[in-house]
């Protein structure tokens, strides 16, 4: 695993990859607030135990359908968990304006990148509101397709987001790397068989990523330079 403090050499590895998949949420957008408050009122308005925010932040990188039922001090009916992530959804959109934020440095990177390889996203949040969530950043040309939980069978850890971009693109998997804030990314990377890049800004801890053994590890947005 390559750390932080990226030397010349290991600088020019990161020019071998031409397709760069992103995590969304705690990778680009810092978005904890939304989910903080967006998932304590839906859970408290239906009567259920109000979850922490370690426990909202942990599962963060996994789509609210498996979450919920991970958070619920109850076992939820497929009625309740449906009626409680409608009841999210909800909220989320309300706030999500006046909450969610592009991390500092991050647009400049991502117009960088732009220009020298293909630039996706593979979210845990449906697509539908993740391409609302771009456009909210302003952020949603830069990038060839985004893949939200919808548009795949199993979810991360799974590959199937990744799978699906390397399939319907025809790209080669050495060029490729997904960039991501938790350990379900890297897991899903390494289940794709591509490079992973974990960042220390988002949910899990440098400590918890590094028992993930990624090939990168960066603390840094501006070190998402992938130039030597």
């Amino acid at each position: 695993m390559k750390e932080s403090n990226l030397n010349d050499a290991e600088k020019r590895g990161w020019t071998l990859y031409k397709n760069l998949i992103f995590d969304f949420d705690g990778t680009i957008a810092n978005s904890k607030k939304c989910s903080f408050i967006a998932t304590k009122k839906a859970f408290l308005d239906y009567g259920l135990d109000e979850p922490s925010d370690n426990q909202i932040e942990y599962y963060m990188g996994v789509p609210i359908e498996k979450s919920f039922d991970l958070m619920s001090s109850v076992k939820l009916t497929s009625e309740e968990r449906s009626e409680l992530i409608t009841l999210f959804r909800e909220n989320y959109k309300e706030i999500e304006n006046s909450y969610l934020e592009i991390y500092d440095h991050m647009l400049e990177q991502l117009e960088i990148l732009y220009k020298k390889a293909k630039l996706f996203v593979v979210s845990s949040k449906k697509t539908d509101v993740l391409k609302r969530n771009l456009k909210i950043l302003k952020i949603e040309h830069l990038f060839l397709e985004v893949i939200g939980s919808d548009k795949v069978k199993e979810y991360k850890p799974s590959p199937d987001g990744v799978l699906y971009i390397l399939n319907k693109y025809n790209l080669n998997k050495r060029e490729t790397i997904y960039i991501g804030d938790a350990i379900f990314d890297i897991q899903m990377a390494k289940n794709a068989d591509v490079s992973s890049c974990a960042v220390t800004w988002g949910s899990h801890s440098e400590e918890q990523l590094k028992l993930e053994k990624p090939d990168y590890l960066i603390k840094n947005i501006n070190q998402l330079e992938f130039e030597g």
